[in-house]
């Protein structure tokens, strides 16, 4: 058996655009401990490979970032495999160009497919580089062959994206190659798919950077057995949440249902809905989320009820509304003012959500 640790798009040293000065340096800090959490991972499941699909560096690194991943990857201690994406290609200025890379670690350089065989493991591995932003169908074409029990490949590209930029990679190109694994980078959200004999993944992203790339992420565990599996295995990283909540009578109490009690240093974005006769942002405080950022879309309070008593098909069924907002039984109560409230967006033209 072969357990191989499939990783993609560290990003490391990228600009965090769109966070403030501590939270951009935040997490910067927490990109560059990516490298020492992966290897750790690694160790702890006894992997006997690393494949890195690319994007490791957000284009130019700086010395330090480049020492911490070399010195990180020489501690793994066992053969680890980069195929450089679309940031982090290879040119003289490149990260790969370095000196200090490990003997462990093996650098897919140019944009043809090179292979190296591992006796010792029973496999053999494919893989590619970008020499600039853009990159070729590289699998196009391409048959894996030998007779290693394993083949496995490794591009920084996209699957299934006909056209793209990026080493467009088609399922009918993934059923040809004849490989057992083929790990992909690139695309921030994992995912998976199966053509033929082969099973090609994307981890996506170790650490969300921003809104667009929410909640948990991680690795890609490879099992080479008498099948080929993969699993999912989340990281400990900070974490981007995207909600969406209405206020209600207490703005506060609905936001804290959404939030975790003790501190954390994840990201929340919280967007308030509903009706309001106006909400202080300033005065909503969570100290023990630190990351939290509130919207407010609420719209300004309606009269629900002010066609009632007009003489007028609109009156009638107000009214009709009304004495049911004023029933006994709480189900009936709530149903006719909810119905009245959409009733009332629909005439004035208001866009409704329904709940």
């Amino acid at each position: 058996m072969i357990k191989i640790l499939h990783s993609a798009d560290w990003h490391l040293d990228a600009p965090m655009s769109g966070h403030s000065p501590e939270q951009a340096e935040f997490l910067r800090r927490e990109l560059k401990k990516i490298p020492g959490k992966i290897v750790k991972l690694a160790k702890a499941e006894n992997c006997d490979l690393m494949l890195l699909a690319g994007d490791l560096f957000d284009g130019t690194a700086s010395a330090e970032t480049v020492r911490i991943v070399q010195g990180t990857l020489a501690e793994a201690n066992i053969p680890v495999f980069i195929a450089p994406g679309n940031h982090d290609y290879i040119c003289p200025t490149s990260p790969y160009e370095a000196d200090g890379w490990p003997e462990n670690v093996h650098i897919f350089k140019n944009p043809k497919i090179e292979e190296v065989s591992l006796p010792d493991l029973d496999c053999k591995v494919y893989g590619a580089g970008y020499t600039s932003m853009d990159c070729p169908a590289l699998l196009k074409g391409f048959q894996a062959a030998g007779e290693e029990a394993w083949h496995l490949g490794i591009f920084h590209a996209e699957a299934e994206v006909s056209g793209s930029a990026y080493c467009p990679i088609s399922r009918e190109q993934i059923r040809a190659s004849a490989l057992s694994y083929l790990a992909l980078g690139h695309i921030h959200k994992g995912s998976s798919l199966r053509a033929g004999e082969t099973l090609c993944a994307w981890p996506g992203c170790p650490m969300g950077r921003g809104y667009d790339e929410l909640g948990a992420k991680g690795v890609i565990l490879v099992t080479l057995s008498e099948d080929v599996k993969a699993s999912f295995l989340p990281l400990d990283t900070p974490r981007f949440y995207d909600e969406e909540v209405e206020v209600g009578s207490d703005p506060r109490d609905a936001i804290s249902a959404l939030l975790p009690a003790l501190h954390t240093d994840d990201f929340y974005r919280i967007t308030l809905t509903g009706y309001s006769a106006g909400i202080d942002l300033s005065q909503l405080n969570f100290p023990q989320v630190p990351n939290l950022s509130l919207r407010d879309e609420t719209r300004p309070e309606i009269d629900l009820w002010s066609a009632v008593g007009e003489d007028s098909l609109e009156g009638v069924y107000f009214g009709f509304l009304q004495q049911a907002s004023q029933s006994d039984m709480e189900k009936t109560r709530s149903r006719a003012t909810l119905a009245a409230r959409i009733s009332r967006q629909i005439l004035d033209g208001q866009e409704v959500k329904l709940p």
